[in-house]
C-alpha cells in the first residue's frame, strides 16, 4: 500500500528491525534445523518446516515493498522454496545442505562484480562510515574485496565438500559455528591491518589499545 507520493506505507505496528531479525534467525538457525530435520524428520516435513520459517519475514518485506521492488524481494525466497520443494519431491536430504554453498557463491558474485567497476563493494561499505577515505583507501578496499572473494570461494568449497561426503553433524558444526568464527577472524585481522596501514584511530577501546601497541 502506497501514499499519494508513491512511497510504501509502513505497516502499522511492525518495527523496522523485525524483518532483519527474521532473516538473521533463519540464516543463523538453518544448520541446526537441517541437522534436526535430517536426523528426525522426513524430507517433506523438513521442507515444510523451513518454508514456514521463511514466510513471516517474506510477508513483512512484501508489505513494505514497492511494486518495482517485488522481484528483488521475491527472488531469493522463491529460489529457496524451489530448493526445499526439490528436496521434498526427490527425497534427497542433502539438497537442504546446499544453501550455504549458494549463499557464498552469491556473495562471491556480488563482490567480484564490483571489481569490474571503479568502486569496489568494500569501498562502498567503507564510505558509509567514512565518506572521505585516506590516500590509498580505495586501493586498499579493492585488495580487501579480492581477499573476501577468496574467502567465499574457500568457504563454498568446504561447505560443498561437507554436504556431499561428510556426516551431517560435521556440516552443521562448520556451517553453524566454525564458518562464523572464521568470518569473525577475517574482520578482526582486516581491522588490525587497516589500523596498522593508515594509523587513523578513534576513541573506542580497540582503537586506543591498537594505538599503544602499534606505537610500541
Amino acid at each position: 500500500m502506497a501514499d499519494p507520493d508513491g512511497k510504501p506505507q509502513r505497516a502499522a505496528g511492525v518495527p523496522r528491525w523485525l524483518p532483519a531479525v527474521f532473516r538473521s534467525l533463519l540464516v543463523g538457525g538453518y544448520p541446526l534445523v537441517v541437522y534436526l530435520g535430517m536426523t528426525r524428520w522426513s524430507p517433506r516435513t523438513l521442507a515444510l518446516v523451513l518454508a514456514c520459517a521463511l514466510l513471516p519475514g517474506l510477508v513483512l518485506r512484501l508489505r513494505e515493498a514497492r511494486r518495482e521492488d517485488l522481484w528483488p524481494v521475491l527472488r531469493v525466497p522463491l529460489s529457496l522454496l524451489g530448493l526445499f520443494a526439490a528436496a521434498a519431491l526427490s527425497g534427497e536430504q542433502r539438497l537442504f545442505m546446499a544453501l550455504p554453498v549458494l549463499v557464498n557463491l552469491g556473495l562471491l558474485a556480488n563482490f567480484a562484480a564490483s571489481l569490474r567497476g571503479p568502486v569496489s563493494l568494500v569501498e562502498r561499505f567503507a564510505r558509509l562510515q567514512e565518506p572521505e577515505l585516506p590516500p590509498g583507501g580505495p586501493a586498499y578496499c579493492r585488495k580487501v574485496t579480492v581477499v573476501w572473494c577468496g574467502f567465499f570461494v574457500a568457504n563454498a568449497a568446504v561447505s560443498a565438500a561437507l554436504a556431499l561426503w561428510a556426516p551431517v553433524a560435521w556440516w552443521t558444526l562448520y556451517t553453524g559455528l566454525l564458518a562464523y568464527l572464521l568470518i569473525g577472524v577475517m574482520f578482526t585481522v582486516e581491522y588490525i591491518v587497516r589500523k596498522a596501514t593508515f594509523r587513523r584511530f578513534g576513541d573506542a577501546l580497540p582503537d586506543r589499545l591498537l594505538r599503544r601497541l602499534l606505537r610500541a
